[in-house]
């Protein structure tokens, strides 16, 4: 039994109102853009199962700025494509699969399953949407959720899908309610549904946040918002009541009359104290020396305090884990990885408060980096008890609202907002000057890198630039006049593709413009960003193309030409995996019309209608003025390697070859053909229809939408046009006397199949991948470079190589793809090395120096995407040591678990000799 059938009754007739599908897309798509011009917090939306609503738009069409996963697409033409099959009228709207079943259903506030995703799972409508929707269709249940904004500096708006959840625990029977509540309302608010829940005055009302069951902070009644209270989704609270006194008043009595256990508050914070100054925080001296505490007056409050961190004396540190706020791991890995490294521990222990910028624009006005040293210090301060990151998450979310909520995220995607924000909050430029950067034209390459370098440090000085940052040389090259640019750009790590990435397997079907020659699928392999002029030279090869043809390139779609692909430079990226590309030979020069010829059968169980089937030939037309004649005898020339070549003796159940005789007379005409070479070009008697016993086509010119039809013969004339687009209409004979299984079953670009993984003696290496970034390669249609000399935007090729190494050097393995419908993930085995890691012949730069280094982190990612998870593997510090950081768990593992098919970003540093160091102490912020 469904919800539907069983809590939510839904009309077995949709509503009366039935409007065309056209109009119904048309009213939606204006109530869409009307919304989108009115965004302000508070607006309502809808939750509506996208199991229904990809129903309702292949009924109505793909509405603007509204797509389900089943149509979203990468252009244009997919859902243009996909109108074309017209479905039927879908019934009432059913939300049940996306509704939990723990749901009380006489509430309005109903609970959905958690960790959907939306546009696969489900969509979002605004109210007025809902409205029409439900007007015309019934059904539900409504699922309302509301608008709300997020970010401090950049405003972004979201609807709040799953609104925060916390239990409430009574302290005066241990019972248990849940409330929901939006992230942005306020204490007050909180206070005002606790109390209404469980009847109690909010005058004799204490509430607790009660995170792991511990007193952290009295939640006072006040504007502030669940969300900067640090409250997280799915945590507890507990509620305290008094009889008789001002809950207020520390001396207060519970319920039972017995005194209430009072917790000191927190000590007032200040900027100072966090990043270093002689006050405390969190319970533990901000000094140098991070195992050192004061008195047992403050670490008697340890257990009031956000983030607890118990004092274990003597315990080496940096064995915390992080516990996980839900679906946090991304985060907590990242951290773990940042939090080991040597620089940046060495920095945040000690008083960093001179360099934070407050008065960045680029910044988070210091408030990052003094969340992230709090932190660290916290880890490094507790042994091995785990930390709740609750506060520092919390100024994540201000800064950036992409990482609010309790949604999985990446690992790499957050470390590297990680990274440039603290190096905003901790530049040194306080001014930054306006520097206009030069061309190279000419100059050498060292002058130009140093310069730029100049210009990078004039504006960027910070710990994370002196430690994390490098350079690379840019060479682009316009396709068109040759112009060479060559630039030296800074990076803070390297996003390294998989060899599987950076090329592409892809079938073409090759056909005979002149008849000359069977089709032909091919499978080449070509860089994945490459343009169909790359497609063509490898395809040409394959091949073997004369030098006095060319390829034409076009796809395919319901056995008619969807587009010609005529442009050099189109992307292969517009080119579909599941797509049919076929590829026409034709001569080279000049080339008047184009013919086009489509095919057609009779489908005698429809009714006689007339199907299309197979592939359409391509020819060009030389003659001129057109007649049915030459249309003609251009088919026959196309069709005449696909012609039988039959025994000369039937078998004894009357079938010769597969196929059966229908006739003396015909068999007599058949067999005529054995002598005719499978290449034949046919004299003009055959052209005419009459040798061998032959019919003459039956030919029909048509438009351009294929909706007109219009029978030829010879004596036809065709208006001239530069394409002629005429239906092949294939009876029996022409089955019996032609092979049309040659024009059939074209293959897909690429056929998805499952493989094996890798095993690590299979495995690729570190260098392959670093060579594979180093390749050149043509940049997207989407970041065209504008040519100074052409003074137009051109894809121009670029080729990247490495100039200036930084002090730890961070690689993100790119085990990510995306198609059309399916986003995956690559578990290739990456065979990384973990001591000695030599890039000294891929460095640029003329500086005798040599580049080794050693590795000291990793962030794993297991699973696929959605269900992932993320865990770390980090060198301790003080000795030579491996532990394996999965949230809150850390446990010791040895150097040979380290190589994973789950590595997923590398954390390197460089190793030095003493006289290395010595010799480049004076030249920190040089080349």
């Amino acid at each position: 039994m469904t919800i539907a059938d069983s809590v939510f009754p839904m009309d077995s007739v949709a509503s009366c109102i039935q409007l065309p599908p056209e109009e119904e897309n048309r009213i939606v798509s204006e109530l869409i853009k009307e919304s989108e011009l009115n965004l302000k917090d508070g607006n309502v939306y809808f939750v509506i199962s996208n199991r229904w609503f990809s129903r309702w738009q292949s009924y109505v069409g793909s509405c603007v700025g509204m797509l389900s996963i089943d149509k979203q697409s990468s252009d244009g033409q997919d859902a243009e494509m996909t109108h074309t099959k017209i479905a039927d009228r879908p019934g009432p709207i059913d939300n049940s699969d996306i509704i939990s079943k723990g749901n009380n259903y006489d509430s309005n506030n109903l609970d959905i399953h958690r960790m959907l995703e939306e546009g696969a799972d489900y969509v979002l409508v605004p109210e007025k949407v809902w409205e029409r929707l439900l007007e015309w269709y019934k059904g539900g249940p409504a699922l309302p959720r509301k608008l709300i904004s997020q970010g401090l500096e950049h405003k972004q708006y979201s609807v709040e899908v799953y609104p925060l959840s916390l239990k409430v625990i009574d302290a005066r029977d241990n019972s248990q309610s849940i409330v929901k509540l939006s992230k942005k309302a306020t204490i007050g608010e909180l206070h005002e549904q606790v109390c209404k829940i469980k009847g109690v005055e909010q005058s004799k009302a204490c509430i607790w946040d009660y995170f792991n069951f511990k007193k952290h902070s009295l939640l006072t009644i006040s504007d502030q918002t669940l969300e900067e209270a640090n409250l997280t989704m799915d945590q507890d609270i507990l509620l305290e009541v008094s009889l008789e006194r001002d809950p207020s008043s520390h001396s207060g009595m519970d319920s039972m009359g017995n005194e209430l256990a009072l917790v000191p508050l927190e000590p007032t914070r200040s900027s100072v104290s966090i990043a270093g100054g002689p006050t405390m925080s969190n319970g533990h001296s901000t000094g140098s020396s991070f195992n050192s505490y004061q008195g047992s007056s403050v670490s008697s409050s340890l257990t009031n305090m956000d983030d607890k961190c118990e004092v274990n004396r003597g315990e080496r540190g940096g064995l915390a884990g992080l516990q996980n706020l839900g679906n946090t791991c991304f985060m907590n890995s990242s951290i773990q990885c940042l939090v080991h490294t040597p620089q940046l521990v060495e920095y945040f222990l000690q008083d960093y408060s001179e360099e934070i910028n407050m008065d960045n624009p680029l910044g988070m006005h210091g408030e990052l980096a003094l969340a992230f040293g709090d932190l660290l210090r916290k880890l490094w301060s507790s042994g091995r008890t785990a930390i709740a990151p609750r506060s520092f998450k919390s100024k994540l979310a201000r800064f950036a609202p992409q990482f609010s909520g309790y949604n999985q995220h990446d690992s790499q995607e957050l470390l590297a907002f990680l990274l440039d924000g603290l190096h905003e909050d901790l530049n040194r430029v306080k001014q930054k000057p306006y520097i206009e950067m030069k061309d190279s034209d000419g100059r050498p390459d060292e002058e130009v890198a140093s310069e730029c370098w100049k210009n990078h440090m004039a504006r960027n000085d910070s710990l994370i630039v002196d430690v994390c940052q490098g350079q690379y040389k840019s060479t682009l090259v316009c396709p068109v006049c040759g112009k060479i640019s060559i630039t030296f750009d800074p990076f803070m790590y390297l996003s390294l593709p998989l060899p599987s990435t950076v090329t592409r397997m892809m079938t073409v079907t090759v056909f005979y413009c002149d008849g000359s020659g069977l089709p032909m699928p091919y499978t080449v392999s070509v860089l994945k960003h490459g343009c169909c002029r790359d497609l063509c030279q490898v395809l040409g090869t394959a091949c073997c193309l004369k030098s006095d043809e060319m390829l034409l390139l076009a796809e395919v779609y319901e056995h008619k030409i969807y587009r010609y692909l005529e442009n050099p430079l189109e992307p292969l990226s517009s080119i579909k995996d599941d797509e049919h590309i076929v590829a026409y030979r034709v001569k080279s020069g000049a080339r008047k019309k184009k013919l086009e010829i489509m095919h057609r059968w009779l489908d005698n169980m429809k009714g006689g209608d007339k199907k299309l089937f197979g592939t359409p030939l391509v020819t060009y037309l030389v003659e001129d003025p057109q007649f049915g004649a030459n249309i003609e005898a251009s088919v026959h020339k196309l069709l005449a390697p696909l012609r039988r070549a039959y025994s000369s003796t039937k078998s004894h159940d009357g079938k010769e070859n597969g196929f059966i005789s229908s006739g003396s007379e015909e068999q007599s005409n058949i067999s005529n053909t054995q002598s005719e070479s499978q290449s034949l070009t046919f004299g003009n008697k055959e052209q005419d229809g009459t040798s061998c016993g032959e019919s003459s086509f039956q030919l029909a010119l048509t438009n351009e939408n294929c909706l007109s039809c219009e029978p030829i013969e010879k004596s036809s004339f065709i208006k001239s046009s530069q394409l002629i687009r005429v239906f092949l209409d294939w009876t029996e004979k022409e089955h019996e006397v032609y092979d049309a299984s040659y024009l059939r079953d074209l293959p897909e670009v690429h056929k998805t199949v499952f493989t094996v993984k890798k095993t690590k003696q299979e495995a690729i290496s570190l260098f392959s991948c670093l060579e594979a970034f180093l390749t050149e390669e043509p940049l997207g249609p989407d970041d065209m470079w504008y040519c100074p000399r052409c003074k137009e935007h051109r894809q121009a090729t670029k080729k990247l190589d490495l100039w200036k190494l930084p002090e730890i050097l961070v690689f993100h393995l790119k085990r990510f793809s995306y198609s059309r419908y399916l986003k995956n993930k690559l578990d290739t085995f990456v065979n990384f090395p973990i001591h000695n890691l030599d890039l000294t012949k891929y460095v640029k730069s003329k500086d005798g120096q040599s580049y080794v280094y050693d590795l000291y982190a990793v962030s794993n990612h297991y699973g696929g995407l959605g269900g992932g998870h993320y865990t770390a593997y980090c060198k301790l510090i003080d000795d030579n040591k491996w532990c394996h950081f999965d949230d809150s768990h850390v446990t010791p593992v040895t150097e040979a678990e380290i190589k994973s098919s789950a590595a997923y970003v590398l954390f390197y540093q460089r190793v030095r000799s003493k006289g290395q160091m010595e010799g480049e102490a004076s030249q920190l912020h040089t080349v």
